[in-house]
C-alpha cells in the first residue's frame, strides 16, 4: 500500500510510530501494528498508560517553555501525528512560535501533511533527516529557513533515545545537538527504564527487537547523564507523570508509567 506520493507504507509489518499511535487510541494504524502493540501489551499491560503519560508531559514541557520565553522548537523523531501535537501547544502559548519536525521515516512523512499547519504568526516545518546523524537535521535548509540556531531553542527527544543503542552512539548524538544549540536553549526528554518493572520491560524490549526494532531501557543514571553540563530543572530527573502534573492529568504509578523525564537549560 502507498499513499499518494508514491510512499511505501509497509502496511503489513509493524512499526513502532503506528504501534505508539495504536496506544494513544489513534486511527493511523493497520493489522500488523495493533497486533504487534497487542504482543507488547500481552508482556507488558500499561504500554497505553505509558504512551499518554509521555504526551502528557509533552504537552506540560512544550507550555513551561513557550511561557518561559522560548520561542523556537525542534522536535526530532516526531512519530505519526496526533492533535494536538507539539505546534499546536507551542503556538497556543505563543503564536509566534516557530517549529520544526524532524523523522527519517517515509511511513512519518506520509503522516506529516498535518504537522505543517500553524498559526498566521508563527511557523512549521518538517524535515526528513535523521535523528542518529545531528548534522543532517541541522544543516537541513528547511530548519535554516525556519529557526535561528543562534537563539535558544527548545529540543524534544521525547521517547526517542530508548530507539537508540548505546552502539549507535547515543550519547555523542545528543551531545551533538547539544553543542549546536544557543545558551538559554532547553533539552526535554523522556526515556523507556527498567528500574520499576524490570521483568516485563526486558520483555517489552525483546517484543520491539524481534518485530525489527532495537530498544534499549536505561536506568536513572543512565537518563540523566544525557543532561551532562546542562543545569535540569525542577523537580529534576522523575518518574514521567511527576514531572509537574496537571490538575486532572492522568494518575499513574511510576511501573504503568515506565519512564523517566527532565527538563535542562544550557548555561
Amino acid at each position: 500500500m502507498t499513499d499518494f506520493d508514491g510512499v511505501n507504507l509497509e502496511v503489513d509489518r509493524p512499526h513502532s510510530a503506528r504501534m505508539y499511535d495504536y496506544y494513544l487510541g489513534g486511527v493511523t494504524n493497520f493489522a500488523a501494528d495493533r497486533e504487534a502493540a497487542g504482543h507488547a501489551i500481552a508482556v507488558f499491560p500499561w504500554a497505553p498508560t505509558a504512551a499518554r503519560v509521555n504526551r502528557a508531559f509533552m504537552h506540560r514541557s512544550t507550555r513551561m517553555l513557550a511561557r518561559a520565553g522560548i520561542g523556537q522548537f525542534l522536535d526530532v523523531g516526531t512519530g505519526i501525528p496526533t492533535s494536538p501535537n507539539l505546534h499546536e501547544i507551542a503556538q497556543g502559548a505563543d503564536p509566534a512560535a516557530r517549529v520544526v519536525y524532524a523523522d527519517n521515516d517515509p511511513i512519518v512523512l506520509a503522516h506529516a501533511r498535518a504537522l505543517l499547519v500553524g498559526t498566521a504568526q508563527g511557523q512549521t516545518a518538517y524535515v526528513q533527516a535523521d535523528a542518529t546523524a545531528p548534522q543532517s537535521v541541522l544543516s537541513d535548509t528547511r530548519l535554516k529557513e525556519t529557526l535561528d540556531l543562534t537563539r535558544p531553542v527548545a529540543l524534544s527527544l521525547n521517547a526517542l533515545l530508548h530507539f537508540v543503542p548505546d552502539v549507535l552512539g547515543a550519547y555523542e548524538i545528543v551531545e551533538e545537538f547539544k553543542d549546536a544549540l544557543a545558551p538559554g536553549s532547553a533539552l526535554a526528554m523522556t526515556h523507556v527504564t527498567p528500574d520499576f518493572a524490570p521483568e516485563e520491560t526486558a520483555r517489552l524490549v525483546r517484543v520491539y527487537t524481534e518485530a525489527g526494532t532495537p530498544v534499549q531501557a536505561r536506568t536513572q543514571a543512565e537518563f540523566a547523564r544525557f543532561f551532562d553540563g546542562w543545569r535540569i530543572a525542577a523537580p529534576g530527573v522523575v518518574p514521567t507523570q511527576h514531572w509537574r502534573p496537571d490538575p486532572g492529568d492522568e494518575t499513574a504509578s511510576d511501573t504503568e508509567a515506565a519512564s523517566y523525564a527532565a527538563v535542562a537549560f544550557k548555561p
